[in-house]
């Protein structure tokens, strides 16, 4: 799949919204979406629904005056790393030890109080920020990897959670904390350091992890402890270092702790246990989200998921993935429920199953959740799977389509998607009842400028409302970052946004690429071009086989009336899409609100937020380039604009 927010996808690796650290136009997992030690939020929805939707080692980078040989994590003396950011040294460990946590650490009994923050989100796409007050909800997606993480801490302790994303986090939170666990992705690093300044200076200790601290560590140089991989099979580690033998408060000039993820270590996920669902504060978010599998079998080039989570998928057992559903049942939510793996599919042997036991469930309980996940493109290649998913109750998948360029495709190492046709896929999913919502990316280094017109091509009438384009990002450590590192093309880490100037030196003339970038942007999510992929889908998709989901719409129907129907500026769009539902049938009618409510985000995000930062980026790279540069791309273009005429 493709890296993404995501939303979702949706923070040390322990699952969660996402594991990837890339956060905009790909991947719900929401937009969306990753929580405290690792997982993808991304993203990412991914739905009206995510927040993208969402950690591996050190980034190439941050390892520069660093070694590691025979486990052992060592970074340099008292100085800069790689990015110029000042740090404390780093103590030894070594890694490969079995009985580590015991041979370095006590393992504290006490009860301790732990405040567990989720750092926050800038506006994104997958934030939906813009209408999350119409349905009464505060964050699209909770932090997945943070509550996992809680349910692997000493029973004893005492737990509190802070989403920043859904209340402020005050002085007093930070004073009743013995130590203070910090996770997000690379997108929310600038609020994770905020919190961990904040933090030690009140006297607290500070353990950062998530995808953004295990694939740039040197991004948090004032963290006591930085903590990269997954937690299962390291809980007494983690614990030790929490709360070390020698104090529980920070000393000024200490060694800082870094715990890299060992990519030889792909822990069983078959015992981790229930998330600590209990301490959030569920009401405030859109949606719900557990995981089931974590790795990808595939090998893109720009992906990090393989670099932190491998190729060959783990998964729970359908009895674990039951207990969650059951639990957040129990706990009172009803609704929409993202799985956040990176590839639900990735082990399709698994995968058969689990459906049945799931759509067993559903059905015993009156189908309590709308599910949807995220999936390769040979889904659509397996028509008993993706019935299977539908009767177990998934209304829409996230897919890493990226480009119609076989060229590209074959570029990137996405060779699965040259195995099919992607408009009938995309078409044979919707048909099915599986709604799409899809992830593209532009800048290969094969792209020409003619890409631009091949993607608004295949867009223009795809039944994909949600329709997310990116540029090319080179994320920390991936087969992309490596090789464009040996080329010399590399500028800087990837800051986690993949809406603005790419880190690497582009191919394409970057103005050229930025302003194709923002007329295709500007095309997608323009009214028009929003109601004709909704249309598309539509005119596809089965009439929905029950009505749960309209229970949700009806407390919150007078603030769509009046903010959308009334109010926007795009109320045009709101009342078409309702009565293109009523003449298909009375049942689609939560589903266009839904998706008004979405485009509502989206197009005024891209209008107010989006379109201005590209025209910026544009400004700054037209600044750099010689006068005379500028005077002779200005008269080409207004030769070539007059020959169009």
């Amino acid at each position: 799949m493709t890296p993404r927010e995501t939303p979702e996808p949706p923070g040390l690796v322990a699952s969660g919204l996402r594991s990837s650290n890339a956060t905009s136009s790909l991947s719900p997992n929401p937009p969306i979406r990753a929580g405290f030690f690792c997982s993808r939020d991304l993203a990412p929805l991914e739905m009206c629904a995510a927040s993208l939707i969402t950690l591996a080692g050190f980034s190439r980078r941050a390892r520069k005056g660093a070694r590691s040989r025979s486990g052992l994590a060592v970074r340099g003396p008292r100085g800069r790393d790689g990015l110029g950011q000042a740090h404390r040294p780093l103590q030894y460990h070594d890694l490969s030890s079995p009985n580590y946590a015991s041979e370095h650490f006590h393992v504290p009994r006490s009860c301790m109080r732990i405040l567990l923050v989720y750092a926050e989100f800038p506006r994104t796409y997958w934030g939906f920020q813009y209408t999350l007050h119409i349905v009464g909800k505060r964050a699209s997606l909770p932090p997945l990897g943070l509550v996992t993480v809680a349910s692997h801490l000493p029973a004893e302790w005492e737990l509190r959670l802070v989403d920043m994303n859904v209340e402020r986090l005050d002085d007093e939170a930070l004073l009743w904390a013995d130590a203070v666990l910090v996770g997000g992705m690379l997108i929310q690093a600038p609020s994770m350091r905020a919190v961990v300044r904040r933090a030690r200076a009140l006297g607290r200790r500070t353990v950062v992890g998530g995808p953004a601290a295990s694939t740039s560590p040197g991004e948090f140089a004032e963290a006591d402890v930085v903590f990269g991989g997954e937690v299962e099979g390291r809980e007494a580690e983690l614990i030790a270092l929490i709360a070390p033998r020698a104090a529980r408060r920070p000393v000024v000039g200490a060694r800082q702790i870094l715990v890299p993820l060992r990519k030889d270590a792909r822990p069983s996920v078959t015992s981790s246990p229930v998330p600590r669902f209990d301490l959030l504060e569920l009401s405030a978010y859109s949606g719900m989200c557990v995981q089931y599998s974590r790795g990808c079998p595939f090998r893109c080039e720009f992906c990090d998921i393989i670099e932190i989570f491998g190729r060959v998928p783990r998964t729970k057992t359908p009895a674990q993935v039951v207990a969650e559903l059951e639990t957040l049942r129990k706990l009172g939510w009803t609704g929409a429920v993202f799985v956040v793996d990176d590839n639900f599919i990735g082990n399709i042997k698994q995968v058969r199953q689990l459906l049945p036991e799931l759509g067993a469930w559903q059905e015993a309980h009156g189908h309590p959740f709308e599910l949807y996940t995220e999936a390769s493109l040979n889904l659509a290649r397996d028509a008993a799977l993706v019935s299977a998913m539908i009767a177990a109750g998934f209304t829409s998948v996230f897919l890493g389509i990226e480009t119609p360029s076989a060229e590209a495709l074959a570029e990137t190492q996405k060779t699965q998607n040259l195995r099919v046709d992607l408009v009938a896929a995309v078409e044979a999913l919707t048909r099915a009842g599986l709604e799409v919502m899809g992830g593209f990316i532009v800048g290969f280094d094969s792209d020409k400028p003619s890409a631009f017109e091949v993607q608004r091509r295949f867009l223009a009438d795809a039944p994909i409302p949600l329709a997310m384009v990116g540029l090319l990002t080179a994320l920390p450590d991936t087969q992309l970052w490596r090789r464009l590192e040996a080329e010399g093309r590399l500028r800087h880490e990837s800051g986690g946004d993949q809406m603005t100037r790419p880190n690497f030196v582009p191919v394409m003339d970057e103005e050229a690429l930025l302003a194709g970038y923002a007329d295709l942007l500007r095309e997608l999510y323009s009214v028009d071009g929003y109601l004709r992929r909704c249309r598309a889908a539509l005119a596809m998709l089965p009439e929905p086989p029950v009505l749960y989901k309209q229970r949700s719409w009806i407390p919150i129907l007078a603030r769509v009336l009046t903010t959308l129907g009334v109010a926007s500026p795009r109320r045009r769009m709101f009342w078409s899409l309702v009565a293109e539902a009523l003449r298909r049938s009375p049942r689609f009618v939560p589903w266009a609100i839904g998706k008004a409510i979405q485009g509502e985000h989206l197009i005024r995000f891209t209008e107010a937020d989006l379109l201005p930062r590209i025209e910026r980026a544009l400004a700054e790279v037209r600044q750099s380039r010689p006068e005379s540069a500028v005077r002779g791309r200005d008269s080409r273009r207004t030769t070539a604009d007059a020959g169009a005429w």
